[in-house]
């Protein structure tokens, strides 16, 4: 907008058309101009009214680029025309339609002479010339394309000097990712606001590879667990792998801070150093470590509990005084305390901090300290949902922990998260996210916020599973993880769109698996909240074949299972399965017991069960346990009740483990007891050996035979010790020995109690998932008179231990 000003004292207009004219012609200049002017012409009464007088002259200032004449040549204002403030607004808006100046960058100020005519100084504030031309020299192995995408320029838009240098570096941050540390890129032209071309030189220089890593210094803690942790890795075999990244050296040197941090050297210093080989494509990395010394436990102290008794939050701690500071177990004393808090609906913070105690060296006192400890607790307000699109929301509201109305448990928000997660439905780039919303009136009713981003949710997976117990498996699926078995499609934009039988969180697999021993086909539909309660059901229909070295076995039928989550811990279950069965292929000598079950058979089983489950890992446990117990009716072709009961316990010590918690040696017991009684058929009969059973047998190999053919069991009795020990320090490969002991019996009794020893291996794969690969050596030293050995076990996705 254009501002009045007028002159008070008398120098002539004369004067400022000079210095006009020198600033049109002379852009460096254009400060001195503009401060020769400041001092010519005064500020004007305001009551002066300066529409419609004559524009003396129109003199630009600030420009630098741009020359007077062709920012003139913008204006509608002209010497010798007339001053009018809706011309000069248009004029301002012309100018910035340019772009040539910063958004705001015009301002126009009029000032009038003693002659009576106005002179209207235009200030400026330019955009940088225009980038022409973008050039990157030496470039050889990243394409045009990639270099675009890492600076950012183009050709036409303004030069930016700042830009560019940061353009700059983030092509040298590339190449320095991509291994090549030695490669140097240069600015050549585009450092100033002048410039019309941008130019990077590039020297990209060899791809340097990490030919060893040295940690200096290392006396106290363990070297192979330090090197667990680094990003950084040398090169395999001479030439695999082993990039080396200058970036890395400082995540490093943190992991490598924090790790000790934890063992309670809290004076560590930890220097990384890149030393050069003779080879230009070799490095050395080499961290030097000063240890300092361990410090140690002084006192306890919890500052600022005001709804809680700090003896009470005392007791959640396990971090006791004259211990080495621990800093794992003082991160979780604190999230305890946070979780006890939070799980009464208030909202405090947690901050462990240290002090050190005068006259005692290498002594720290912790003081956990509650901050936000006020208030009643809070309570769960509005639940706002947003980003379903396809997914009801009832499907969100089922897993979550709280509804409206309810005290506001604080702690059970991140399971929240990792509930919502879980359902496979959401982006896993993007995951929900559950923030509980500001209150501005300070209202104990808090409103909880849910974001998602839903992706897709079939999938086809192709893939395969060897073990030797049932040999080659292959595994064709398909699964739509948010199905829904009401929402039809009413057009085919539904189809089209993925709308159509999805959004309603329920499961739908269909699954081939052929084999060479083993086939089995399958369709499962799971609704795991069936009419928004906490009972799911799941129901499928089968096919399966399996030869055995007694009769071919195929089985066709279906499962209807209802279940109920009674606690984190404990669930209960109801199973109906209705099943056909043929028995064919049996040998002329087969015994009886075979024999007489040779065709087809009708069966209808009514199981009921409960499961407890507090393992704290479900790929390695090392705590807590597993226990299922169940009955089952079976009816049809003939009736039998069949009852089972299997416990998994497993057991760890932090002294059998490294200074940091890792490598724990595990101890795993299991045992596995069925009965049934004599109406059994040999096909719903109890059989013993292989993998998850008795290791040294064959499958089925171990148990009553006649003619050498097994006839199976009605008392199964097995059961396993199994000691694991880590032998890598990243913990990826475990030696094991193990005790497999039990029987399989005609009757419920012992006759024949089998023993076998083994020791095996279990190696974590990453690529294969996260089952590790088992191989199990194991020898019978107990058997019964027609068993058969298997002195080796192996499995690929199935774990071999208890």
């Amino acid at each position: 907008m254009p501002q009045q000003r007028r002159k008070e004292c008398c120098p002539s207009s004369f004067w400022t058309g000079v210095f006009g004219r020198l600033l049109s012609h002379f852009p460096a200049l254009a400060f001195l101009g503009f401060v020769a002017a400041l001092m010519l012409i005064h500020p004007a009464r305001a009551e002066e009214n300066l529409q419609g007088k004559i524009i003396a002259d129109v003199i630009p200032v600030g420009n630098r680029i741009r020359t007077a004449e062709q920012i003139r040549s913008k204006m509608l204002t002209r010497p010798g025309s007339r001053y009018d403030d809706q011309t000069l607004q248009e004029d301002v808006r012309r100018l910035h339609a340019t772009k040539w100046f910063v958004p705001g960058g015009v301002q126009i100020l009029a000032h009038l002479d003693p002659d009576g005519r106005v002179t209207l100084l235009v200030h400026v504030q330019e955009l940088s010339q225009t980038v022409e031309e973008v050039h990157y020299l030496g470039a050889q192995h990243l394409r045009l394309s990639e270099l675009q995408q890492l600076t950012g320029i183009r050709k036409g838009e303004p030069m930016n000097p700042l830009a560019n240098e940061l353009g700059r570096q983030a092509i040298q941050r590339r190449y320095q990712e991509d291994g090549r540390y030695f490669a140097t890129v240069e600015l050549v032209e585009g450092s100033r606001p002048t410039d019309r071309r941008v130019v990077y030189r590039i020297v990209e220089g060899p791809v340097v590879k990490v030919a060893g890593i040295e940690l200096r210094g290392v006396e106290q803690a363990s070297q192979a667990r330090i090197r667990t942790l680094l990003v950084t890795q040398k090169r395999l075999l001479g030439f695999l792998g082993g990039k080396f990244n200058p970036m890395t050296l400082e995540i490093d040197r943190q992991k490598i801070i924090d790790y000790y941090h934890g063992l309670g050297y809290l004076d560590v210093q930890v220097t990384p150093e890149v030393v050069p080989l003779p080879d230009p494509g070799l490095v050395r990395v080499v961290y030097h470590v000063r240890e300092g010394r361990p410090y140690h436990v002084a006192a306890r102290v919890i500052s600022g509990a005001k709804s809680f008794p700090p003896e009470r939050l005392e007791a959640l701690t396990e971090l006791k005084p004259g211990e080495r500071y621990d800093l794992r177990v003082v991160q979780a004393d604190a999230q305890r305390i946070k979780d006890y808090y939070g799980m009464r609906g208030y909202p405090v913070a947690v901050e462990p901090r240290l002090y050190e105690v005068a006259g005692q060296p290498g002594a720290v006192q912790v003081q956990y300290e509650v901050i936000n400890d006020r208030g009643e607790p809070d309570r769960v307000g509005r639940i706002i949902i947003e980003g379903n699109e396809v997914t009801k929301r009832r499907v969100i509201l089922n897993e979550l922990p709280f509804r409206p109305g309810q005290i506001l448990p604080y702690d059970r928000l991140d399971e929240a998260r990792m509930r919502l997660a879980r359902l496979g439905i959401f982006d896993p780039e993007d995951p929900p996210t559950v923030e509980v919303l500001p209150n501005e009136w300070d209202s104990v009713f808090k409103d909880i916020r849910i974001r998602v981003k839903e992706t897709r949710t079939g999938q086809f997976m192709i893939g395969g599973a060897v073990n030797s117990d049932m040999g080659l498996t292959g595994t064709i699926v398909i699964n739509e993880r948010n199905f829904s078995l009401t929402r039809w499609p009413t057009s085919w934009d539904d189809i089209r769109s993925g709308r159509a039988f999805r959004g309603d969180g329920q499961e739908l697999r269909i699954e081939a698996a052929p084999g060479t021993q083993f086939q089995r086909y399958a369709i499962t539909f799971r609704e795991p909240y069936l009419f928004d309660t906490p009972f799911g059901l799941t129901t499928s229909g089968y096919f399966f074949t399996r030869a055995f070295a007694e009769y071919i076995e195929d089985r066709y039928g279906g499962r209807f299972t209802i279940d109920r989550r009674l606690d984190p811990i404990w669930r209960a279950s109801f199973m109906t399965r209705v099943e056909g069965i043929d028995i064919g292929h049996v040998p002329w000598f087969a015994p009886k017991e075979i024999a007489e079950d040779r065709g087809n058979h009708f069966l209808l089983g009514l199981r009921a069960g409960l499961t407890r489950d507090t393992r704290d890992s479900y790929i390695y446990p090392t705590r807590g346990g597993v226990f299922d117990i169940g009955f089952e009716q079976v009816l049809g072709s003939n009736a039998f009740p069949i009852g089972t009961a299997e416990w998994t316990q497993f057991f760890s010590s932090r002294y059998l483990a490294r200074e940091d918690g890792s490598g724990r040696h595990v101890l795993g017991l299991r045992s596995m007891l069925a009965v049934t009684t004599g109406n059994a058929p040999v096909y719903e009969r109890f059989y013993g050996g292989g993998i998850r059973s008795m290791r040294g047998f064959t499958f089925r190999g171990m148990g009553p035979f006649e003619n050498n053919l097994a006839i199976g069991g009605t008392f199964l009795w097995i059961n396993t010790v199994e000691y694991q020990i880590p032998l890598l320090a990243n913990d990826k490969l475990h030696w094991a020995i193990f005790v497999d002991h039990g029987t399989v019996e005609r009757n419920v009794s012992i006759r024949n109690y089998r023993v076998s020893v083994g020791t095996g291996l279990r190696i974590s794969v990453p690529a294969l998932g996260p089952l590790p690969l088992a191989f199990d050596f194991a020898f019978p030293v107990v058997r019964g008179p027609d068993d058969h050995r298997q002195i080796f076990n192996f499995s690929v996705g199935v774990f071999g231990g208890p």
